[in-house]
Protein backbone atom coordinates (compact mmCIF):
# COMPACT_ATOMS: atom_id res chain seq x y z
CA UNK A 1 0.00 0.00 0.00
CA UNK A 2 1.18 3.38 -0.74
CA UNK A 3 1.09 6.25 1.71
CA UNK A 4 0.55 9.99 -0.70
CA UNK A 5 0.93 11.47 2.54
CA UNK A 6 4.72 11.88 2.58
CA UNK A 7 4.62 13.33 -0.78
CA UNK A 8 2.07 15.78 -0.42
CA UNK A 9 4.08 16.62 3.21
CA UNK A 10 7.43 17.08 0.89
CA UNK A 11 5.38 19.29 -1.91
CA UNK A 12 3.84 21.26 0.31
CA UNK A 13 7.48 22.39 2.06
CA UNK A 14 9.10 22.24 -1.22
CA UNK A 15 6.61 25.01 -2.29
CA UNK A 16 6.91 26.82 1.07
CA UNK A 17 10.32 26.92 0.44
CA UNK A 18 10.10 28.36 -3.31
CA UNK A 19 7.97 31.09 -2.35
CA UNK A 20 9.91 32.11 0.91
CA UNK A 21 13.23 31.95 -1.35
CA UNK A 22 11.35 34.41 -3.76
CA UNK A 23 10.09 37.11 -1.11
CA UNK A 24 13.81 37.04 0.29
CA UNK A 25 15.52 37.80 -3.42
CA UNK A 26 12.91 40.16 -3.72
CA UNK A 27 13.20 42.01 -0.59
CA UNK A 28 17.13 41.80 -1.19
CA UNK A 29 16.69 43.28 -4.95
CA UNK A 30 14.70 45.90 -3.20
CA UNK A 31 17.24 47.04 -0.59
CA UNK A 32 20.00 46.94 -3.62
CA UNK A 33 18.17 49.43 -5.93
CA UNK A 34 17.30 51.83 -2.94
CA UNK A 35 13.45 51.32 -2.82
CA UNK A 36 13.66 50.74 1.24
CA UNK A 37 16.10 52.97 1.96
CA UNK A 38 16.92 56.42 3.05
CA UNK A 39 15.45 58.01 -0.08
CA UNK A 40 12.71 55.79 -0.67
CA UNK A 41 10.55 58.58 -0.96
CA UNK A 42 12.10 60.72 -3.56
CA UNK A 43 10.29 59.38 -6.55
CA UNK A 44 7.06 60.18 -4.82
CA UNK A 45 8.43 63.74 -4.24
CA UNK A 46 9.80 64.21 -7.59
CA UNK A 47 6.39 63.03 -9.47
CA UNK A 48 4.54 65.54 -6.93
CA UNK A 49 7.22 68.29 -8.04
CA UNK A 50 6.77 67.60 -11.34
CA UNK A 51 2.78 67.57 -11.40
CA UNK A 52 3.07 71.17 -9.34
CA UNK A 53 5.09 72.15 -12.70
CA UNK A 54 2.56 70.98 -15.05
CA UNK A 55 -0.09 72.13 -13.61
CA UNK A 56 1.31 75.84 -13.74
CA UNK A 57 2.40 75.32 -17.32
CA UNK A 58 -0.80 74.54 -18.26
CA UNK A 59 -3.38 77.30 -19.80
CA UNK A 60 -7.18 77.87 -18.98
CA UNK A 61 -9.60 78.29 -21.27
CA UNK A 62 -11.60 81.37 -21.42
CA UNK A 63 -14.50 79.86 -20.70
CA UNK A 64 -13.37 77.54 -17.86
CA UNK A 65 -14.40 79.10 -14.51
CA UNK A 66 -10.99 80.15 -12.15
CA UNK A 67 -10.57 78.62 -9.02
CA UNK A 68 -9.11 81.20 -6.51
Amino acid sequence: MNDPTYQSVYFAYLLFAVLAAGAVYFFVRSIKDGYLGSNSEEPKYRMLEDDAQDHEHQTIGADAPRRP
